[in-house]
């Protein structure tokens, strides 16, 4: 198994990448990003990892499909940038508890709740599944997570969340201050 580094010097973790390129932490069950970078880091990691839907349908790279629906929520809503953060962020749970599926959504919430806002933790942790009653922002966050399984196009790359990521975490910063 090959050593993965974070750039997080605020915790000391053991991450550990294994063949299929998910990480899981051994010392931190509740784990909380602090900064840009950290989830930058995290995003990254997700390059290569495989999300294998519940129907049956082929695998998707977990940070293309990020990407793609990211991208999706960004044509169809341009205003609202939490709805399309949430699209962005929402492999980071697979990548932190590869193991644990039914609480994946709320450990991802709550990992990005202090950085990114309230909203943006909720509409993780409501992961658009089929068999909840849905709100607009939902369906959106449903439709562009299909519709992003199927298309091909060129998203673009993470370094481009980068600006809108940053503004997010000013506007939720406890202190004001945005690694």
């Amino acid at each position: 198994m090959a050593q993965f580094k974070s750039r997080w010097p605020v915790r000391k973790l053991a991450m550990v990448c294994c063949r299929t390129a998910t990480a899981y932490s051994r010392e931190d069950r509740r784990m909380e990003l602090r900064t840009v970078e950290e989830l930058m880091d995290l995003l990254y990691a997700c390059r290569g990892t495989r999300e294998v839907p519940d129907r049956g349908e082929a695998p998707v790279d977990a940070h293309d499909h990020a990407l793609r629906t990211a991208a999706l929520l960004r044509r169809g809503r341009p205003a609202d940038k939490e709805l399309q953060v949430a699209g962005l962020v929402r492999p980071v749970g697979r990548l932190l508890w590869p193991g644990e599926p039914t609480a994946r959504a709320d450990r991802a919430a709550d990992a990005v709740r202090a950085l990114l806002g309230e909203r943006v933790a909720g509409l993780v942790r409501r992961r658009p599944r089929p068999d909840v009653p849905a709100d607009d922002d939902l369906l959106a966050l449903r439709s562009a997570d299909e519709e992003a399984r199927t298309a091909c196009f060129d998203a673009g790359v993470l370094e481009d969340w980068r600006t809108v990521l940053e503004l997010l975490a000013a506007r939720n910063s406890r202190f004001g201050m945005v690694d």
